[in-house]
């Protein structure tokens, strides 16, 4: 018994040399050292660079794509004809306001202008017959069949009649005005689209009285579908960049596999300071058929394309470091050890750099970091 503990203790001792000699054979070269661990290197290449901007923002109506539509008028909402999600046209009528006071007054105002019309007839008549009157005179005058005084006075009654046709003609002009106005009034009680779009929101109810003060009360929301932008937040690092004309792609969290086109139209002067970072927005066009997908303040991921630039001298960034205040390589040469080379980089597109100057096309640089 004590035999075979020894001979199970010897195996034992003899299996955990093989696997230490193992381990060692693993890490070791058959000289037994360490075999040294040949260093990444990378060629630099020519390539043609297209620098992207990446920015954050969100799917805006443009200017006049998004329209509230309210009364002009206080009264009590007749009929409501909206519904969220309806699609409406431009002149459609989405509400009526009670309006019989209204066509009471129009109907008092037409009435007041065939009142105009009917003095301006007798004035007319007048003036006819104070002419008449005047010439009259004037011949009996001449033969010495009247007065003087009477030939004053029918051109006294003459030119009376005149001023009167005159103030007729004023009051039918001022009556027609009020007509229109009355008219104008009872246009507001019939409330029309004044685009064509969805309806977005209803901030009334039928049966309701609404107001009218310094604001219009807002009965509906309408978003033109249709007339959709990007309203893109860049970095300050990144705006001067950024021009308008480029080409841009961008993705919905909606529809993540799907990669809408648009194009930079305008950059805003004025800054957008968010949580103390300074961002510019970038108002891009949608130029894309499946716009339709879209819906206001869906976040779009945006990446902006600046013109591409070929031939460009490029090396992983991997292989430039940054140290004494200088931007530097290490060029392989040969079997020597690599040399240390001055470099200028210039822009950056995924995990390369580009080069300006300092090194040439063809050489080998060891990847560092």
């Amino acid at each position: 018994m004590k035999k075979r503990k020894q001979r199970l203790l010897i195996g034992t001792i003899v299996l955990l040399f093989c696997a230490a000699g193992g381990v060692a054979w693993f890490f070791l070269g058959r000289d037994g050292t360490a075999s040294a661990k040949a260093p990444v290197t990378a060629r630099a290449v020519r390539r043609n660079l297209a620098s992207t901007v990446l920015a954050t923002g969100a799917v805006r109506p443009r200017v006049g794509a998004e329209v509230k539509v309210g009364a002009r008028i206080s009264g009590k909402v007749e009929h409501l004809y909206a519904n969220i999600g309806d699609f409406v046209r431009k002149g459609q009528v989405v509400a009526e306001l009670e309006k019989s006071d209204l066509e009471a007054a129009a109907a008092r105002a037409a009435a007041e202008v065939e009142v105009a019309r009917a003095r301006i007839s007798d004035a007319a008549a007048r003036l006819r017959l104070a002419e008449l009157e005047s010439r009259r005179q004037h011949n009996l005058l001449a033969r010495d069949f009247t007065s003087r005084q009477a030939v004053d006075r029918a051109m006294k009654e003459k030119e009376s009649a005149m001023a009167g046709l005159e103030l007729a003609r004023r009051q039918l002009e001022a009556a027609r005005a009020a007509l229109e106005e009355a008219k104008v009034k009872l246009s507001y009680a019939t409330i029309t689209a004044p685009i064509s779009g969805v309806i977005a929101s209803v901030s009334t109810q039928q049966g309701e009285t609404v107001s009218a003060g310094l604001n219009a009360p807002t009965f509906v929301t309408i978003i033109d579908l249709g007339r959709l932008q990007v309203d893109a937040y860049v970095d300050e690092t990144d705006i001067g960049k950024v021009k308008v004309g480029q080409k841009a792609v961008f993705t919905v969290d909606a529809y993540p596999a799907r990669d809408f086109n648009a194009w930079v139209t305008a950059i805003y002067p004025k800054a957008v300071i968010q949580e103390n970072v300074v961002n510019y927005d970038v108002v891009l066009r949608i130029d894309s058929p499946a716009i339709a997908l879209l819906r206001p303040d869906m976040t779009a991921s945006v990446t902006i394309y600046q013109q591409e630039r070929k031939g460009v001298l490029m090396i992983p960034r991997q292989a430039v470091s940054h140290a004494g205040g200088e931007t530097f390589v290490l060029v392989k040469s040969g079997q020597g050890p690599p040399r240390k080379q001055v470099v200028k980089t210039g822009e950056s597109s995924g995990g390369s750099i580009e080069i300006v100057s300092g090194l040439r096309e063809g050489e080998q640089v060891l990847i560092t970091q």
